[in-house]
């Protein structure tokens, strides 16, 4: 989901490009999540946005907008998957486009648009893309210096980045001892503070050495501080660089969090404590438990799995069998072994059995003949074809 840094580099591009032109025409689909559950439609946003001069752009967190000459203003949200391209320019990060087919790179509009607009000479061409219909645009009526003091921006905290005569350590410390919740829930809160999401999350808390989960009142003045320059610090930094990753401390958690459980993931940092995620609630958590240690209560009901790594720490990998060659129970003449062998041995342990069961051939007597055993407290036999009633221990 973007953040705070990527929001940053969306109105970075939209001030180099769209301030100070003029709109000369707007396209718009209907679509009843990204317009609909913000209060418009499709058509109204480009009537709106039609023949109006752009005066400025501006950003609180994870939202952003434009100032035209008249009002109504478009505020929008990317949501999960929301971005803003610009014709000729790339705006998003390079594996955005790595993922993208060749037909794609050069289409206009891009995939999955849900408006896009053309200004006057010099043309600059801008569209909204949305894949999974999270993001939301909407018209703010009102006059644009006024605009954060209007739903659904008024609603929201303080942007820990523009907004640092608000966002200050004694704000911080008032939220927190006014709370019973984790840390990390707190932090997420756009109520609380603007543009802190998932990753932001856990890179401040992993630089204040906090436990995620631990309860926000339970905190000592230290702590707080130190969790206070940590957010302004990785905000700051981040926005900074316009969200590019490349450019972010090597010793950044940013940098290992990701691809939990996928092959070739690291599940360490390079001074090798292990990286853990804890899942409360649905919501996940990357952290470090040998620096974010608890110091107070933490939230019950938490579920810790550490990462596996790509070194194999967890389990040791089977050798493959060679491509194409078949096993020994898949060979023709070991099939034909084991379906005489299936037929006969209900008729064969029906004569051992310790209880009496009922052995119609085949598999269902198998079935009842273990059903029988366990009643009994008796470990299912192995069939002689050498495969075992489960799997392997």
């Amino acid at each position: 989901m973007p953040e705070i840094a990527e929001v940053a580099r969306i109105v970075h591009y939209l001030r180099l490009h769209l301030v100070g032109k003029s709109i000369k025409s707007v396209k718009a689909i209907e679509d009843t999540n990204v317009f609909g559950k913000a209060g418009t439609t499709g058509p109204e946003v480009a009537e709106a946005l039609t023949g109006k001069k752009v005066l400025s752009a501006g950003s609180q967190g994870k939202y952003f907008w434009l100032v035209l000459d008249k009002p109504p203003h478009p505020v929008m949200h990317f949501g999960m998957t929301g971005w803003i391209h610009i014709k000729g320019d790339r705006t998003a990060y390079t594996n955005y486009y790595k993922k993208m087919k060749p037909e794609e790179l050069d289409a206009w509009p891009p995939k999955y648009w849900k408006f896009h607009l053309k200004t006057e000479d010099p043309t600059v061409e801008i569209a909204f893309t949305d894949p999974r219909r999270f993001g939301r645009v909407r018209l703010v009526d009102c006059p644009g210096e006024s605009i954060r003091k209007y739903s659904p921006l008024v609603e929201n905290g303080p942007d820990p980045v523009v907004d640092t005569d608000v966002f200050t350590e004694g704000y911080l410390r008032d939220k927190m001892r006014s709370r019973h919740v984790p840390i990390k829930a707190l932090i997420l809160d756009q109520s609380v503070i603007s543009g802190i999401g998932n990753w932001v999350g856990d890179e401040v808390l992993y630089q204040a050495k906090l436990h995620p989960e631990q309860y926000c009142d339970d905190f000592t003045d230290e702590q707080i501080k130190r969790l206070y320059e940590a957010i302004r610090y990785v905000c700051q930094f981040a926005v900074d660089k316009l969200g590019d990753s490349d450019e972010f401390p090597k010793d950044w958690l940013f940098h290992y969090r990701w691809n939990k459980g996928a092959k070739g993931a690291v599940g360490h940092l390079p001074s090798g404590e292990r990286l853990a995620f804890l899942t409360v609630g649905g919501r996940t958590s990357c952290y470090v438990p040998d620096v974010q240690k608890k110091s107070g209560r933490i939230v019950p009901g938490v579920k810790e799995k550490l990462i596996e790594s790509d070194q194999g720490e967890s389990k040791p990998k089977q050798p493959a069998k060679s491509k194409g060659a078949k096993g020994e129970d898949d060979q023709p003449q070991n099939k034909k072994r084991r379906k005489a062998e299936d037929d006969e041995a209900p008729a064969k342990k029906s004569k051992t059995a310790s209880t009496k069961t009922p052995t119609n051939g085949g598999r269902k007597g198998v079935k009842m003949e273990e059903k029988a055993a366990v009643a009994n407290n008796v470990e299912p036999g192995r069939r002689r074809s050498g495969r075992l009633q489960g799997k392997a221990a």
